[in-house]
């Protein structure tokens, strides 16, 4: 793998950065997330078959579970086989562990998760405080494997690593699509891989109620299609995530997105019934009736069980996107209102979650909600997740919540790992004081999955939310996207590596759709492509939980490594250095490809009828190909373009930028810059 050099040391946390740096030496890694303070050093540790580990202080199963998948991991990277790796008490290890203790019993959003790593020539010494720290240092020093002609080593580096926040979160929604534990066990993996901690699982919704109940079977008996996960499959999800240093906060969306509830339960609801599972995703008007005891006597016993299955001391309510059209249409409800002086809907259900407080209190739970749930009514240990922009985890903050970004971290919006990436939870210009921003607990990355199922899931998640944990986890400093799209790269070959399918879903979905092992043309074709945003597809396709996703927008991924490499050559072309002439060279590779591969994808996509509503935007490659090489021509002779050539050209871009087979073409952006660069 050709790796690029870069200055890694980075002084933080009241260090200097300039004092340091100057005495630290360039180094080549592919870390991610970029470690709080790092010191190159010179040389390297070959990895031998002889490579052990010896625990010298504390040890439990679940810390040499870790150490076992560290050598099974080596052992998948290198070909290498690594035999009996853990020595008790040895000094002679090759890799020395040192770990205060076991850390906290139930694992919370105290626990100390930092570690520092040495290697040199001569081995390698890791120390942590809890086991939890441990396993991030052996993520780091899975990561630090290098390959050589000669063999496989470990850089020399000197590492002191924490993280930045301490809430680093991936939101799973298994309501509106379930998924099936493998599934959710290769996401903990590549969770732990890049050092995310609090899996939240979306286990209720409109669509479908997922979890087990043992004291109200009928909501899973007539909520769920029969697709929802025993009691004894979430204590191993819970489990396999502890296993990782993971936790698990389950969220039962209330008083609205609940239909499922009462589809068994229809005494909990505001409205008569009947009810039926809701195929459409969107707002529903259903809500809980908060005028009844009988609501709270249910919650009460069903939180309660739930508290049992999930130890983590945090439980979500959901609380978002309740409309009150069922509260106002209840004449019952209306005059509880007025008895109560509840002006409005908002009020309502800031009742109803004063009532939910006291409950989670009892079983011993803090509440988590969506910021709909802001109101000066609730105690201050509940947490607000603003999904509404960092504007309401501001307003969080100011009065005195703790809070968690999400806004800027829905996978759905198709967005750029660099959007994402550039988004902060806590940037040095908020307006915070120091102690409002200790509140900032810091984000959660939100995969909602209207349009995603068990084969698609994946490569809606990875290797973006490894971006997105970057944020999370390393300096505010650490910013530079070329830098991050360079070892992402890296990091979604060993998120790979785990079995993650993120990669290897396009093609599976390509064969399946054309009904061929040979997609040449129709693979190159998707590397330009991605899907459009969910509202852009919502609007268009008017999906529902009954739609085939089995479509060219479920293959494409977003992102796709062509978006970055265009506009990486074209920003190179443009500002012309030693690396302009590569760069040109690449473009013009690249459209000659696209002209050479257009009767093969023309071909192929008339051929299937599920393509041919991508026909247009695909007989429109060769065309913009070809407007991308006259305009690097014309740059390469400093020569004009001929009068009405540029308007044109710009017009088939714009034309070009249609949605309509709910795709898009990733070099737009680029093309049309190099476009309007030739001078007229």
């Amino acid at each position: 793998m050709k790796r690029k050099f870069w200055l890694v040391a980075l002084m933080l946390n009241g260090l200097s950065a300039g004092s340091h740096a100057q005495a630290v030496p360039a180094v080549a890694h592919t870390l991610l997330p970029v470690p709080a303070r790092l010191s190159p050093r010179e040389g390297n540790l070959p990895l031998r078959s002889t490579f052990t580990v010896g625990v010298t202080h504390f040890r439990d199963a679940r810390l040499e579970a870790a150490i076992d998948r560290l050598q099974h991991n080596l052992e998948q990277a290198t070909g290498t086989p690594l035999g009996h790796v853990v020595q008790p008490q040895s000094t002679l290890a090759t890799l020395s562990v040192d770990v205060d203790g076991p850390g906290e019993v139930v694992q919370s959003v105290t626990e100390a998760e930092g570690y520092t790593l040495s290697v040199t020539p001569s081995g390698a010494k890791l120390h942590a405080a809890t086991v939890v720290g441990a396993m991030h240092g052996l993520e780091t020093l899975f990561q630090l494997l290098e390959t050589a002609p000669t063999g496989y080593f470990f850089s020399a580096v000197e590492i002191d690593d924490q993280p930045r926040f301490p809430w680093r979160g991936l939101m799973m929604d298994c309501g509106r699509h379930f998924e099936p534990l493998e599934v959710i066990e290769r996401t903990l993996d590549g969770m732990a891989a890049v050092k995310l901690n609090v899996f939240h699982w979306h286990l209720s919704e409109d669509q479908g109620f997922r979890i087990e109940s043992k004291l109200f079977p009928r909501l899973t008996a007539m909520g769920s299609d029969g697709l929802f996960y025993t009691q004894d499959q979430a204590r191993e999800i819970v489990a396999y995530a502890r296993a990782r240093g993971i936790r698990v906060i389950p969220e039962f969306d209330m008083p609205g997105h609940s239909r499922s509830w009462f589809v068994g339960y229809p005494e909990l609801a505001s409205g008569p019934g009947p009810y039926t599972i809701r195929r459409e995703f969107g707002i529903d008007d259903a809500a809980m009736d908060p005028t009844r005891e009988s609501t709270y006597k249910f919650l009460d016993a069903f939180l309660g069980e739930m508290a049992q299955l999930f130890p983590d001391p945090y439980l979500h309510i959901g609380g978002d996107e309740s409309d009150g059209v069922q509260w106002k249409a209840n004449p019952s409800i209306q005059e509880f209102m007025r008895a109560h002086s509840l002006a409005s809907a908002a009020a309502l259900q800031a009742y109803f979650n004063q009532h939910l407080v006291a409950i989670l209190e009892k079983h011993h739970k803090h509440m988590v909600g969506w910021d709909e749930v802001l109101n000066p009514a609730l105690p201050k240990n509940v947490v607000i997740q603003s999904w509404r922009g960092a504007q309401s985890l501001t307003l969080a903050a100011q009065q005195g919540y703790q809070g968690i970004l999400s806004q800027p971290y829905y996978l759905d919006a198709m967005k750029s790992a660099e959007e994402h990436y550039l988004a902060d939870p806590l940037p040095s210009t908020s307006r915070l004081t120091p102690d409002q921003r200790k509140l900032v607990l810091g984000g959660e990355i939100c995969m909602w999955a209207e349009h995603v199922n068990s084969g698609s899931i994946e490569s809606r998640i990875w290797p973006r939310a490894a971006a997105i944990a970057e944020r999370f986890w390393s300096p505010e400093s650490i910013t530079d996207p070329d830098d991050m799209y360079r070892r992402l790269n890296a990091q979604s070959t060993r998120l790979e590596s785990l079995g993650l399918t993120h990669r290897s879903h396009e093609d599976t979905a390509l064969r399946e759709i054309a009904g061929s092992n040979s997609i040449a043309g129709l693979r190159l074709y998707a590397s330009l492509l991605q899907p459009v945003s969910f509202s852009d597809r919502y609007q268009q396709q008017h999906t529902d939980q009954l739609t085939p996703l089995t479509n060219l927008v479920d293959a494409v991924r977003p992102d796709p490594a062509s978006r970055h490499d265009f506009a990486r050559w074209t920003h190179t072309v443009l500002k012309p250095g030693p690396d302009a002439a590569q760069a040109r060279a690449s473009l013009e590779s690249a459209f000659k490809s696209w002209i050479s591969a257009a009767p093969e994808i023309g071909s192929q996509l008339t051929a299937i009828p599920r393509l041919q509503v991508a026909l247009t935007l695909a007989n429109q490659l060769p065309r913009l190909a070809s407007a991308g090489l006259a305009a690097l021509d014309y740059l390469t002779r400093g020569a004009h373009a001929p009068a009405g050539w540029k308007q044109s050209q710009l017009a088939l871009l714009k034309e070009s930028q249609s949605k309509t087979a709910l795709v898009r073409y990733t070099f737009l952006s680029p093309l049309e810059e190099l476009v309007r660069a030739v001078p007229d």
